[in-house]
């Protein structure tokens, strides 16, 4: 069964086949790197980052790119209100992305190219773009002649009439025609600036992405992603100038996430619900929270509430639990039984079923309902009175497996292996043995903080995870 993906160009769900057999380019717009990103910033870097995996578990060979904006009007903002120099700036908040990403279970890309280091090849894109007569300067700007682009509106789906009516002039714009669009911009007093066959200036924000995509990845890309909200103008403009210069088919599918809510609201400073990853994460599990952005399909709207955060960490605690069942029932299984198969064939049924799903436009939230199955049935198992050391391992195989594709770890951060426990239990014995009470204690303390309960039995001291 081949992979389908919802096209944002075609209005449908599209058969992947990429250009070459076994390998996908992809591209995912990245953050502008002026603050801290929000949760609406993280749910791309999730979304794609679990399309990315599920494509490598189907066996493909990705190269994935994804940029850093790390110059455009709101980093000249926030250099000019801290004093700072954009280039620190960006550099700061960049290091803190992938820390806030990072922590999400969010593997960096293959290339993160940011603007700063690709000038010139932003420079010689839109130098071409003039050539063709699809730009013109104008006092120091640079501009995209819209209308000579014939397919404008393509991924949007807008006549590009209707187009016209939401597009204006802003003040000291020497367009030709509303519809136009920034490729350069002059440099103003005390900007950063570089220097262009236009004058001292910087590129405009549309340009950078199809200029680093054709670097890294070549003029015609598999697929192309990013938030709903760069459909239009973002992702239009992205077709039209690298189309425009190429002549080619920019990207064969295009891939949007939905918007995020916060309590059934639009996320904005002015409400005073404007929820930084730096902050939440200070407050919750990682994993709870990218447990939650999966929870739904990625292209519908998801509503970020307490609530639903509980209900995510409850639904994560029940596939760890099962997990952990698992492992301590390993110990004190036998050999082969007599319906060994039976389970082998439901966990196969159950792994096939999450790649159903899966297949379906990367519909995280029914997998992760197969998850579910995956713990309920492993939970009955569990309570044979005999049980197999071949289907303990396959249950856990199979969980390790499916929730890596989703990025989801079972083991909570700094959670201690089973085999550093008895360790550190060895250890107190030893202490006790010594009678440095002190020690011991210290290490009961030490577990006991990492949920672990020490049990002293005539037979031995035994443990639990709370």
């Amino acid at each position: 069964m081949a992979i389908k993906f919802y096209n944002t160009l075609t209005r449908q769900k599209d058969e992947f086949h990429p250009i070459e057999e076994g390998k996908v380019k992809m591209y995912v717009c990245g953050p502008t790197v002026y603050n801290y990103i929000h949760i609406g910033n993280a749910r791309p870097a999730i979304v794609f980052d679990t399309v990315r995996r599920y494509l490598q578990f189907r066996g493909y060979e990705v190269k994935y790119v994804s940029n850093f904006t790390d110059v455009d009007d709101k980093l000249i903002r926030a250099a000019n209100e801290l004093g700072e120099d954009v280039p620190t700036i960006a550099e700061r908040f960049i290091q803190a992305y992938f820390e806030d990403v990072g922590a999400l279970g969010v593997q960096k890309a293959d290339v993160h190219p940011r603007v700063m280091e690709n000038m010139d090849i932003i420079i010689e894109f839109i130098e071409a773009l003039i050539e063709k007569g699809y730009a013109y300067e104008s006092d120091g700007d640079v501009y995209f002649r819209t209308r000579k682009f014939k397919d404008y509106g393509k991924l949007s789906h807008q006549p590009i009439e209707e187009l016209r009516l939401g597009a204006r002039i802003e003040v000291g714009e020497k367009k030709q025609d509303p519809l136009d669009f920034a490729l350069w911009k002059a440099a103003k007093e005390g900007e950063i600036y570089w220097e262009s066959p236009w004058g001292k200036g910087r590129p405009g924000w549309h340009i950078e992405c199809s200029a680093m995509a054709k670097k890294y990845l070549g003029e015609t890309i598999d697929i192309h992603a990013g938030g709903q909200d760069l459909t239009f103008p973002h992702h239009e403009n992205e077709i039209a100038q690298t189309e425009a210069l190429t002549g080619k088919t920019f990207a064969n599918y295009w891939l949007h996430n939905g918007y995020i809510q916060i309590d059934n609201e639009k996320m904005s400073k002015s409400l005073g619900n404007f929820v930084l990853v730096h902050d939440i994460l200070k407050q919750i599990d990682p994993q709870v929270l990218r447990f939650f952005m999966l929870s739904v399909h990625y292209r519908n709207p998801i509503n970020f509430s307490q609530e639903l955060l509980n209900s995510a960490k409850s639904g994560l605690e029940r596939l760890r639990t099962a997990y952990e069942n698992l492992l301590h029932r390993k110990e004190s299984s036998t050999g082969l039984t007599n319906n060994d198969e039976q389970w082998l064939a439901i966990i196969q049924e159950l792994h096939a079923r999450f790649i159903e799903e899966m297949d379906d436009d990367i519909n995280t939230a029914n997998a992760i309902s197969v998850l579910f199955d995956l713990a309920k049935q492993a939970n009955i198992y569990l309570r044979e009175p005999q049980t197999s050391p071949k289907v303990i391992d396959a249950f856990l195989h199979e969980f390790e497996t499916l929730t890596n594709v989703l990025g989801i770890k079972l083991q909570k951060e700094n959670e201690l292996l089973d085999e550093e426990i008895e360790a550190l239990i060895e250890k107190r014995i030893e202490a006790r043995k010594n009678r440095d009470f002190a020690l011991a204690d210290q290490i009961r303390d030490q577990l006991k903080e990492m949920n672990i309960i020490l049990e002293d039995t005539p037979q031995g001291t035994r443990w639990k995870r709370m």
